[in-house]
């Protein structure tokens, strides 16, 4: 059975959404505080976490950012009654997948849930190979080929690679990308990060200088167009 964690504070809102999702067949634990979300999070293998904004405690920005580098990569959906830009870009920078505005129908939320479920539950074929141009990624073999032959990748490079492929079209921060494949608690510098992306382009682009694939986004990082 699916398990969702929902994390509000509200009474009224957190038995309302507890009671809707077990209707729909889920597995709810509700929690009410930031601090124990984390917690929660971290113990309970949850397959979807529902995250209030406004916590006593830890926020959920604080949250969101706590999992994420610890390396969770369950889905986050953030429930809001912040209605600027500003504030659900943060969110989702911190690594959030997706955000509902308070107030929020129920039909709504249960249409981006299935959504996000579907998104973090990759076909088979998905799991084992990623295939652009005349690129191939194999999963189960950790080994990229190109027009069949096979290229040499370092681990992070692979890590890399790895972290792009299974995210196409989204930003990806340098820091996410540090997170992702050196570790939360390491320390990497941007160049770093830059040069292994800069080696990766080399091996999977068809012209490095102007890449096709692994795009720069001014200030910010970098995203991939598979």
């Amino acid at each position: 059975m699916t398990r969702i964690l929902v994390v509000e504070d509200e009474p009224g809102i957190a038995l309302g959404l507890e009671d809707d999702l077990k209707l729909e067949g889920y597995d709810v634990e509700v929690v009410a505080d930031g601090a124990a979300a984390a917690h929660r999070a971290r113990e309970g293998a949850f397959d979807l976490i529902l995250l209030d904004v406004m916590l006593p405690g830890k926020d959920g920005f604080e949250v969101c950012r706590e999992l994420r580098r610890a390396g969770m990569r369950v889905p986050i959906l953030m429930l809001t009654a912040k209605t600027q830009e500003a504030e659900k870009v943060m969110g989702l920078e911190l690594g959030a997948d997706d955000y509902v505005t308070k107030p929020f129908g129920t039909r709504e939320l249960r249409a981006r849930i299935k959504a996000l479920l579907r998104r973090a539950t990759p076909t088979d074929a998905e799991n084992e190979c990623v295939r652009f141009g005349d690129v191939e990624v194999d999963f189960r073999r950790g080994e990229l080929r190109r027009a069949g032959t096979p290229v040499d990748l370092t681990p992070i490079e692979f890590k890399l690679l790895s972290l792009f492929v299974r995210a196409p079209g989204r930003l990806m921060s340098r820091d996410r990308l540090i997170e992702g494949a050196w570790g939360a608690d390491t320390f990497t510098s941007d160049r770093i990060v830059d040069n292994h992306i800069a080696n990766l382009r080399r091996k999977i682009e068809p012209d490095p200088a102007e890449p096709r694939y692994i795009r720069n986004v001014r200030g910010m990082g970098y995203r991939f167009d598979g």
